[in-house]
């Protein structure tokens, strides 16, 4: 082989080389931009189960002073009615 040859050779697997190298450069420039789309995805899936566990927290809030209400109300009703059947026996 010439040393002609032999610099073509060289050259052929430098430049091998360098698109292997940039292969993998585009393909984890890929990877990283995949992972901040999926990052970003997440941050909204919180957000929105964050709104919404605040919205369920409040609305739990609310049906519990709705439940206490009612319970007094049956308290009282069933002691007038204890009241009532008591006065009648």
């Amino acid at each position: 082989m010439s040393g002609l040859d032999e610099a073509m050779e060289r050259f052929s697997q430098a430049l091998d080389r360098l698109e292997t190298s940039l292969a993998r450069r585009v393909a984890g420039q890929r990877a990283d931009s995949d992972l901040e789309r999926e990052l970003k995805a997440l941050r909204e899936d919180r957000a929105r189960l964050q709104r919404e566990l605040d919205a369920a927290r409040s609305e739990y809030g609310r049906l519990e002073k709705v439940t206490d209400e009612v319970s007094e109300r049956l308290d009282g009703t069933i002691g007038e009615l204890r009241s009532v059947l008591g006065e009648k026996a």
